[in-house]
């Protein structure tokens, strides 16, 4: 646990690494589309505004989720605060990342050809993929996790790191740059129904716990007089409420997509051109006289 916790609640604290991890984002969508872009795209545009628009959230959200106050506020005080961080970091800014992504830059990155692209679509595999983030999600919702990533600044960095990648691998079969990684719609909303299952055991948990859970966040300075238990209660609805009803809005759109998907052959026949079946190309041949060979 922190030595010392202090009450000023809203002092400023400067993140020199935020900024740094910010502007080298920036700076790589920057040369990815102004540099490599045009020397690979030859047809169409480097980038949509719908991709621009999505890497500009992304970039937003995750800059008011690492820096001052909300990571302040999340790591010392309020364990509801640091719940909201993790929904962004693992529901919220994978997928518009991933959203933001052309498809050349993701052949570029995840090549065919290479140790590297071979791991990569072997890890964002939908059962590898999704197994990787509920061992995670479980795992860095442990209190002795939590307190020590609380204490230990490395180590509160590698497991914010490691949540985030298992997120976007995990999202990699929903909402991926590169269409043969995607599974199909039905798929989409089952994957996303067991990956809403699991969030719900720690949820739970601290939502019915009737003591501290965490004593990393058990000191008396309390931000706004909320005590521990009703923080960590807050936490864990968020997480089994906020966290499931996004998943589950999810699953309804890609259920709406697949059930208003046009099927071809209705479709085919409403345009007025019959289906050509396999047993009329076979009775057309069965019926057709053999040419004849022409006479010396």
């Amino acid at each position: 646990m922190l030595a010392v916790v202090s009450s000023d609640f809203w002092r400023y604290q400067p993140h020199p690494e935020v900024w740094l991890l910010i502007g080298g984002l920036v700076a790589l969508g920057f040369y990815a589309t102004r540099v490599i872009g045009p020397t690979v795209v030859t047809d169409g545009p480097v980038v949509t505004r719908r991709q621009k628009r999505f890497f500009a959230g992304a970039v937003v959200l995750l800059w008011l989720a690492s820096d001052w106050p909300m990571h302040d506020v999340s790591e010392e005080y309020l364990y509801w605060v640091h719940m909201v961080q993790h929904m962004l970091f693992t529901l919220v800014i994978p997928p518009m990342l991933l959203l933001a992504m052309p498809e050349w830059l993701a052949r570029l990155l995840v090549s065919s050809d290479g140790s590297s692209g071979v791991w990569l679509r072997r890890l964002a595999h939908p059962v590898v993929a999704g197994l990787s983030f509920n061992l995670v999600v479980a795992a860095t919702h442990a209190p002795a996790v939590v307190n020590f990533s609380v204490e230990n600044g490395p180590f509160h960095y590698l497991v914010h790191t490691v949540v985030f990648l298992s997120a976007i691998l995990m999202w990699v079969p929903v909402v991926g740059p590169l269409p043969e990684l995607r599974i199909s719609l039905p798929a989409q909303a089952l994957y996303l129904f067991l990956m809403s299952i699991v969030p719900t055991v720690p949820g739970a948990w601290l939502t019915f716990a009737d003591n501290a859970v965490y004593s990393a966040y058990d000191h008396p300075a309390r931000l706004w007089d909320t005590t521990v238990i009703a923080d960590q209660q807050a936490a864990g609805m968020i997480m089994k409420l906020v966290g499931g009803l996004f998943l589950w809005s999810i699953i309804a759109l890609r259920f709406f997509q697949w059930s208003n998907k046009p099927d071809h052959d209705r479709v085919m026949r409403k345009a007025g051109s019959p289906t050509l079946t396999y047993e009329q190309v076979a009775k057309a041949f069965e019926e057709s006289q053999p040419a004849t060979e022409p006479k010396p």
